[in-house]
């Protein structure tokens, strides 16, 4: 009688979901990608969830390779808070086949369950790298796993809110914030440029950095300021890297603490 009377004290406590790891804010600079394998990393698919069959995952030689088959992301198994990211990608020849610019993208803070976020992606905020666009920042939220950040910007006269030192303060929780020197009207066909694009030529590697301090994200491309945000919720969790339809390398993909102010 004192055992069973014992287990059902403690039941609930067996039975409880674990709880959630702590983000983790580093120390030192931390390899998230060890240039041989996926150690550290996990895998999503759309269509085939967790498994890989086609092989669109693949590590070899320091560089990160996403075929462009299907959609989905490679993921952080780990959570991360203030940090500085680094990470260089370049194209591949695979498109989608159609007529739009060369898409992928990295996705910070990511939270909830694979693929909660638009029936893709986690929910998270996407720092852009379509061509024209790269530095772009998008709410990716799900109903569970809400997303927002705010920013100052300006409206262009293609009526595309860019962001703006100092500029009109407005919430962000479903529409694109646009790098500060998007151009207007900017077609967006493969393989075409803006006027005022600071990402690399297409056979180039392109770095972008990400700042995540607190609840502020600024974004570098090249060295160069392109995007800022803050009052991001949530301000921390998983580092996911997109494959859209489009084939991507990616190398250098760290993280480092961040520079005291």
């Amino acid at each position: 009688m004192r055992s069973r009377s014992l287990f059902m004290l403690l039941a609930p406590l067996l039975c409880a979901a674990p709880a959630a790891a702590q983000p983790i804010t580093p120390t030192q600079p931390v390899k998230l990608f060890n240039g041989r394998d996926l150690t550290g990393l996990t895998t999503w698919l759309k269509d085939t969830k967790k498994d890989d069959p086609r092989n669109v995952f693949t590590a070899k030689d320091g560089i990160l390779h996403l075929s462009g088959d299907g959609f989905g992301y490679v993921a952080t198994e780990k959570a991360y808070q203030d940090y500085h990211l680094t990470v260089e990608y370049k194209w591949g020849k695979r498109t989608d086949g159609g007529k739009f610019v060369r898409n992928s993208g990295v996705l910070l803070h990511a939270t909830g369950p694979d693929g909660g976020g638009r029936g893709t992606w986690m929910s998270s905020i996407e720092c852009q790298l379509a061509q024209g666009c790269v530095g772009d920042l998008i709410p990716i939220s799900s109903k569970d796993n809400p997303v927002s950040f705010t920013a100052d910007i300006e409206v262009g006269p293609d009526k595309r809110p860019r962001w703006k030192a100092g500029g009109e303060k407005r919430v962000f929780t479903e529409r694109q914030l646009w790098w500060n020197k998007h151009e207007p009207f900017f077609k967006e066909l493969l393989d075409t440029r803006g006027k005022d694009d600071v990402e690399s030529q297409l056979d180039e590697w392109t770095k972008m950095e990400c700042l995540c301090r607190g609840k502020t994200i600024e974004v570098r491309v090249n060295g160069v300021v392109v995007n800022k945000c803050y009052e991001a919720s949530p301000a921390a969790g998983k580092i996911l890297l997109q494959t859209e339809g489009f084939e991507i390398a990616f190398r250098g993909f760290e993280i480092k603490p961040l520079e005291k102010q």
